[in-house]
């Protein structure tokens, strides 16, 4: 099938600033994350930046990277701007991998790009993994995701759900978790159909979107169908503090010798 993949590399981090061009065993992160996406069966693999520094580097490493505006506000509308400028089709599939995953797997980025091919309903697909343990299920950091029979998201949320009722009102120091309900992690990796990101950067901030600062609830309260499968691999997670940091370079450096 094909698909393009979009890689947003903002140089300006609060936590970790010029973020993408931190050096990882001898490379900036963001070649790290352009060498596991172009392992991928993408058609393309594009950098999309709103910092000279960034353009310069990737380009120097062989990056197709496009420069874009750096006024946004989301990720979401700096992938917009670059499907416009490379004149993609409504009905053509993107994958949005973010520029600070240096571990990111290859097979993630084919599966949530065959999985919106597959369901025509969706607008987005995505992938999440089964929580195993109460600390993951209540830390406002983890993404949980509750899902109908078909797989399509029911919801989004930084909260514990679904909410174990009669468990947790008298066990609620227990560490393990109810047996009777799905508990999910949500992975940000994003499939998006082209049509689909031109209406989202005309919709104006919603109300669960800017209560929980999760992008993908705009698209639910505008009745954009979100599918949800199992990651097929293990996703290591991203780069969002210098503890991530270290532990990504000892990986690689690892993995180098």
């Amino acid at each position: 099938m094909s698909y393009t993949v979009i890689i947003p590399a903002r140089f300006a981090s609060s936590r970790l600033p010029g973020k993408p061009l931190l050096d990882i065993a001898g490379k900036p992160m963001i070649q790290h994350v352009w060498e596991r996406a172009s392992e991928s069966d993408a058609d393309r693999v594009v950098i999309a930046t709103e910092d000279q520094r960034v353009f310069d580097a990737c380009q120097s490493f062989g990056a197709d990277v496009v420069m874009t505006l750096a006024s946004h506000e989301s990720g979401t509308d700096r992938l917009q701007e670059v499907v416009a400028k490379l004149g993609l089709l409504d009905e053509d599939i993107v994958v949005n991998v973010q520029g600070d995953e240096p571990l990111i797997p290859r097979e993630a980025i084919a599966q949530v790009a065959n999985n919106l091919a597959l369901n025509p309903q969706a607008g987005i697909s995505t992938l999440g993994e089964p929580i195993t343990n109460k600390g993951t299920v209540f830390n406002p950091n983890a993404v949980k995701a509750v899902c109908d029979r078909a797989g399509f998201a029911l919801y989004f949320s930084r909260a514990p759900m679904p909410w174990c009722r009669d468990e947790w009102a008298v066990q609620s120091d227990v560490d393990t978790l109810p047996m009777l309900a799905p508990f999910m992690r949500h992975v940000g990796i994003y499939a998006y159909r082209v049509g689909f990101l031109h209406q989202f950067v005309n919709w104006p901030m919603g109300i669960l979107e800017r209560a929980e600062k999760l992008e993908q609830l705009r698209a639910m309260e505008n009745g954009v169908r979100i599918h949800i499968e199992e990651a097929c691999v293990d996703i290591p997670g991203g780069v969002d503090t210098e503890v991530d940091l270290q532990a990504v370079r000892a990986i690689l450096a690892g993995s180098s010798e």
